[in-house]
Order: structure tokens, then C-alpha cells, then sequence
């Protein structure tokens, strides 16, 4: 991990302190630079980290029924070869947005793994 500091204002300042520990994962989420319907899926990982959950919460996330749906479907119409080249983006963003998920948690998974007693 690289530690890195930045100026920014008092009000930016506060509006970022709560979201402090899930702010390199909402920056992340940022610049993959989503192009299609795949954003609003990242809209809603970002609204739910930006309410400051517990470690805990994060790990038991899941993203809307909407969109794990919408995710089945891709992977099917996948399987058939059936995917339009749009759908074939979505399906790449969604996988991505996907990977960051599950560093995140496995970060938080490593982080909090309750000490091992030895006999």
C-alpha cells in the first residue's frame, strides 16, 4: 500500500472524514470510467459506502436484486454467445466493479480475522 496526502478545503474536508476508510475504494470505483447502464451499479456501491458502514456491513453486501438480475442475465445471454457488443461492455464493467468488491472484502476479511490461540 502507498500512503498518499492531499490539500483539500475545510468543507471537503468534512463531508470526507466519515467516508475516510472507504474513500480509496469509492475513488477507485471513479476512475474505471463506467460507459454504460453498469454506472448506475457503481452509484449504488458508492452511495452505500458513502454512509460510512462497518467493516462488518461491507462484507455482507450485496448489490440490489435489480442489478445481481440484470448480472445473471448478461452471464447467461454470455454462455449462448448471445451478447450484444454493448451488453458484452456492461458485462466487463460489471466484472470489474465486481473484482474491486472482493478485494475490498478480502482486505477487511484479513484485517479482522480474530486471533489463532495455540495449545
Amino acid at each position: 500500500m502507498t500512503i498518499m496526502s492531499m490539500e483539500v478545503s475545510e468543507e471537503l474536508a468534512e463531508q470526507l472524514r466519515p467516508i475516510g476508510p472507504w474513500l480509496p475504494t469509492i475513488i477507485e470505483l471513479g476512475l474505471v470510467g463506467f460507459t454504460t447502464v453498469a454506472t448506475a451499479v457503481a452509484a449504488e456501491v458508492v452511495q452505500f459506502l458513502s454512509q460510512n458502514p462497518s467493516p462488518q456491513e461491507v462484507l455482507a453486501y450485496h448489490v440490489s436484486n435489480q442489478a445481481q438480475k440484470r448480472l445473471r442475465r448478461l452471464l447467461t445471454l454470455n454462455e449462448a454467445g448471445l451478447l450484444s457488443e454493448e451488453e458484452q461492455r456492461e458485462l466487463d464493467e460489471l466484472e470489474q466493479l465486481e473484482h474491486i468488491l472482493i478485494m475490498q472484502k478480502a482486505q477487511i476479511a484479513a484485517n479482522h480475522q480474530p486471533p489463532t490461540t495455540s495449545h
